[in-house]
């Protein structure tokens, strides 16, 4: 399902040095596979993800999505590619605050190769229990309702991987446990792969399958080699 090989990621620092953030030699996923990630803030896992769902474009290397080259493509074909194939589970949501909750998936909808789809969207969301809310606001929902429309937005075009990105990082234990129940409850009734990073040990835990990217990036293990963080890198 995923695969990447030699995939490399540098960015300049204000003082004009040059540092590598990511070169992961080799990484694969399998379909239906959920693994999870283990790496500190500023080990650039997230950049990691960027580069997988192609919302950075790579220094080098590949990485193949059912049979797609993500790496291949200009920005135009990794929106389609993304749009298509992938679901990304964000810590902060990114939910548009002046739609409702059904317009925020219907229109994450709108980019994928199906179209919008209205009645799949509320089936979706009366999925993650919010069928009830489907006329509210982001601004009238809890911090755990918020995430639950996220995790439907990431999955109402049947993707093929979910990237979660420390999904639980706004949300207390309790509601945390809930929304990473539901991403993998959800991820194998639609025969997803997951992909998640987190630093925190209770997450890390609740998975079969645990790596550490610390293990998986060699830049991250260069010795003396400067590494500026990338925007808003974690």
């Amino acid at each position: 399902m995923l695969a990447v090989t030699d995939l490399t990621k540098s960015f300049v620092s204000p003082e004009g040095v040059r540092g590598e953030i990511v070169r992961v030699r080799e990484f694969a996923l399998a379909a239906g596979e959920q693994v999870a990630l283990r790496g500190e803030s500023g080990s650039g896992k997230t950049t990691f993800l960027h580069l997988i769902a192609g919302i950075l474009a790579a220094d080098g290397g590949r990485v193949t999505i059912d049979g797609a080259e993500m790496t291949a493509l200009g920005e135009a074909g990794r929106d389609k590619l993304r749009a298509g194939k992938l679901g990304y589970v964000f810590q902060t949501f990114n939910l548009l605050q002046g739609f409702t909750v059904l317009e925020n998936v219907v229109l994450g909808m709108s980019f994928g190769p199906r179209g919008a789809d209205r009645a799949h969207a509320k089936e979706v969301l009366e999925r993650v229990g919010l069928g009830h809310r489907l006329d509210h606001f982001p601004g009238q929902l809890s911090t755990g309702q918020q995430q639950r429309v996220a995790v439907a937005r990431a999955l109402a075009n049947r993707p093929k991987l979910v990237l979660a990105d420390e999904p639980t990082g706004n949300l207390d234990r309790k509601h945390g446990r809930e929304a990473l129940a539901l991403i993998r409850e959800v991820c194998r009734e639609h025969g997803a792969a997951l992909l998640l990073v987190s630093h925190d040990e209770e997450v890390l835990g609740q998975f079969e399958t645990r790596r550490d990217f610390a293990a998986i990036n060699e830049a991250g293990r260069s010795a003396g080699s400067p590494r500026p963080a990338a925007p808003g890198s974690r």
